[in-house]
């Protein structure tokens, strides 16, 4: 296994109210030194939840995406606040987003995206059981509910508004867990 580079130094080079962009120094074991960008973890990480209602239909969200300025089609999902167990996070955001909560909680896994240059970790839930119970949220308009079965998951991937790689990747995995536990 390869010796992890040597930080020389950090600093940070742009901040908003949500993201610090930091300016890395490394050396690496070969004596290469270069600079690289990232934006470190900011806080507790998020999670994203695949809520199934019944065996076959999981609830999806459609709400705004400043960053494709368009509405798309996703997973409920949400921050983790300080001292927040992920899954207590995983089941308040089902509840402020899609009106339930869920008895049963399983960690399908925490992934991330683009590890080069974001710290960001998300971890991947799948919600059973579920009851209804609703929880106000900070959304800034109502959040449509969409019903999809699993079942039609081919259907889904095709649809242009429905592009998010985490809900891509935790309907597979809770698809995958499902039919393992049947």
């Amino acid at each position: 296994m390869r010796p992890l580079p040597e930080i020389l130094a950090t600093e940070t080079v742009a901040r908003s109210r949500l993201f610090r962009v930091e300016k890395v120094d490394l050396r690496f074991a070969n004596g290469v030194e270069v600079e690289f960008e990232r934006v470190p973890s900011g806080g507790h990480g998020s999670v994203l939840i695949v809520p199934m209602l019944d065996a076959d239909t999981c609830l999806l969200v459609r709400e705004y995406a400043a960053g494709t300025h368009r509405y798309e089609l996703g997973c409920p999902k949400g921050v983790v606040e300080a001292g927040e167990d992920p899954l207590a996070a995983a089941n308040r955001e089902i509840m402020e987003e899609v009106g339930h909560g869920a008895r049963r909680l399983t960690l399908l896994r925490s992934a991330t995206i683009a590890p080069g240059y974001f710290a960001h970790v998300t971890h991947l839930v799948l919600a059973e059981d579920l009851y209804p119970e609703t929880r106000p949220g900070d959304e800034p308009e109502a959040i449509e509910v969409v019903p999809w079965r699993l079942s039609e998951l081919d259907a889904l991937l095709a649809r242009p508004d429905f592009t998010e790689a985490r809900s891509i990747a935790a309907l597979f995995l809770a698809r995958a867990a499902l039919a393992a536990a049947r």
